[in-house]
């Protein structure tokens, strides 16, 4: 049976070329919703931190109906750190859209996108987006997408692919560059013609993929997947199954089944192939697991899913200031939140260790590790971060190895030297080098994934900010030795209290600081960047001694420099591997692990 009334698509992109908005324009050109109702831009971003970042963290479906075809459409995200989210979702659709700047051209995550829509044979709509960009160049990039189809190996039925140029703010595409377009009919007429129909036996036993899970408070978990097999209905008995665990066989019963229609999950009674559904009630379900009838345990292959590169300990806060900003502060509270993140978030690895205090927490990067821990400190739980270190594997000969990345930078070429030097002495091999649109230049390193971490903001200054750097995982290469991640020491408090501008005064020459006057400091903390390779302790709480002489200008107003306000990312990067991040839903603080100077300097002692 061929439903010629469905069709399934994912829009993969590079992140920021304009995934989300052309989602937003097809919702809106569909009739979703109301002519007079206020709708909010990237509507398929609907969690804060996606919001106020821009940027697509997990994919979402939804769905629009065009001339009596309903399309459900997968938005997926960009960045390499949430790849994992991409690679299972093209498990559910019957074709792709990929989305490509029309200034930019195809980027390192296009590359890692399309590799896995063309892995999985689906046929690829190149939608070239913002052609109303001034500096849009959409026939060079027509041909540079094409030659990306070729060094992917991609078949001749692929490479015969449709081309659609689009302004997704402008909301209109059109099959050709240089006409005016009117709206986004040209890009759903596409759809229904090259995406095919989804097809399969309506009368076999059941068999419904689980390829997202999401997580409501009030059903619990709710597995997402498309029927590719017979048909699934409320109240059925049903098994489900796991290809990469065979021991998995639970039986179970659907209790509520929906579909999706626009932005909202609809009730349905049954739903048959080629639908994408979410079903709730069964607690004990995963992204891979398979529903079939119990007549016919039959799981779908379905990849693994990419294993952690990176990992951080989450740890309870032992600050003298602990427990006053933050409403969740146990080591219990921390736990729970933690593997309450495992249900939704398939990349994630969270362990408990020999000290119940503290949980190793492992995600695919920087990036993903910030956004759980802002999500968390949000929420008000109150926890310390240690450095974030690489995960390492060893051979089969007992070499070490260590997890590699492909480094892409555009800059001017003026920053290029000074970009070259930094990535070089943090292992980073040139491997490519070009000079591309508007004097910028295109460097393409291999470096280990250690020697990135804290480089982001080096780099925006190196650069002046004109600087744009993607990354992209490379499989593991042998370890590289040693690296340091920071030249420069801290400046640390020598006592409790609260910080004032004539302590702050006389310890701003020591370098940069990063609090101003009436903040509460306390022993081990660490209150700015010195300007020396060692650590320095200072007493910002000093107060000047009244004496009973006076000279004239003697009680002048002290100029204090302004304090250097480190974001989470920032202070993640800045902090070295003795130090913590106190992370509460207030503050955020940098402090050395063992607050104590003595101790501190006897454990310096020991490991010199």
């Amino acid at each position: 049976m061929v439903r010629e009334d469905v069709r399934n698509i994912a829009i993969i992109a590079h992140v920021d070329h304009g995934k989300t908005t052309l989602v937003d324009e097809l919702l809106k050109q569909s009739g979703v919703f109301r002519q007079n109702q206020e709708v909010a831009e990237r509507i398929m971003d609907s969690n804060d931190l996606e919001r106020e970042r821009g940027i697509t963290i997990l994919s979402k479906n939804t769905a629009v109906t065009y001339k009596n075809t309903k399309i459900n459409i997968v938005d997926t995200p960009g960045h390499a750190d949430f790849g994992g989210e991409v690679e299972r979702v093209l498990k559910m659709v019957n074709g792709v859209i990929l989305v490509v700047d029309a200034f930019e051209g195809p980027m390192p995550q296009t590359k890692f996108v399309l590799r896995n829509a063309l892995d999985l044979d689906l046929p690829v709509i190149v939608c070239i987006n913002k052609i109303d960009r001034p500096e849009a160049r959409p026939e060079e990039v027509v041909d540079e997408v094409l030659e990306l189809f070729l060094e992917l190996d991609a078949s001749d039925e692929q490479l015969e692919c449709p081309f659609v140029y689009a302004s997704a703010k402008g909301g209109y595409a059109n099959l050709d560059p240089k006409l005016p377009g009117r709206d986004m009919g040209p890009l759903f007429e596409t759809i229904i013609n090259y995406i095919p129909a989804p097809q399969g036996d309506e009368n076999g036993p059941t068999q419904v993929l689980i390829s997202t899970i999401d997580y409501n408070e009030y059903v619990g978990r709710i597995g997402v997947g498309k029927v590719d097999r017979g048909s699934i209905s409320v109240n059925q008995d049903v098994i489900i199954v796991n290809h990469h665990d065979p021991a998995k066989q639970h039986k179970v019963k659907i209790s509520k089944l929906y579909e999706f229609d626009a932005l909202n999950k609809v009730d349905v009674p049954s739903a048959t192939i080629g639908s994408i559904v979410a079903i709730s009630g069964i607690s004990d379900l995963h992204i891979g697991d398979t529903i079939c009838a119990p007549d016919a345990p039959d799981p779908i292959p379905f990849q693994k899913i990419s294993e952690p590169t990176i990992s951080m300990n989450f740890i309870v806060n032992d600050s003298p200031l602990a427990g006053q900003e933050g409403k969740y502060v146990t080591s219990r509270h921390i736990r729970e939140r933690l593997y309450r993140e495992l249900n939704t978030d398939v990349s994630l690895r969270v362990e408990d260790t020999e000290d119940t205090d503290t949980f190793k927490v492992s995600g695919r990067g920087e990036l993903h590790l910030s956004i759980l821990i802002e999500t968390m400190r949000r929420e008000g739980y109150e926890f310390a971060v240690s450095k974030a270190e690489v995960i390492y594997k060893t051979d089969e000969r007992g070499k070490k190895l260590e997890p590699m990345e492909l480094c892409y930078i555009d800059v001017p070429e003026e920053f290029s030297g000074s970009v070259i030097q930094k990535l070089s002495l943090r292992k980073g091999e040139l491997q490519g080098m070009s000079i591309g649109q508007g004097g910028y230049s295109r460097l393409e390193f291999s470096i280990p994934s250690r020697g990135l971490i804290g480089y982001r903001g080096e780099f925006l200054t190196d650069t002046k900010g004109n600087g744009i750097m993607n990354t992209i995982f490379d499989g593991y290469g042998p370890y590289k030795g040693d690296l340091t991640y920071r030249n420069l020491g801290s400046l640390i408090a020598f006592e409790s209290g609260e910080s004032v501008a004539y302590g702050l005064f006389n310890a701003q020459d020591r370098g940069t600081l990063f609090i101003g006057p009436g903040e509460k400091v306390y022993s081990g903390m660490v209150i700015g960047q010195s300007a020396k390779p060692e650590d320095i302790e200072l007493n910002v709480c000093k107060t000047k001694h009244l004496t009973n002489t006076r000279a004239s200008g003697s009680d002048e107003a002290l100029k204090l420099t302004p304090p250097k306000i480190l974001s989470l990312e920032q202070a993640l990067e800045f902090i070295d591997t003795d130090e913590l991040l106190e992370v509460t839903p207030k503050s955020l603080r940098i402090r050395k692990k063992i607050l104590d100077p003595t101790l501190r300097k006897r454990a310096g002692f020991k490991r010199n």
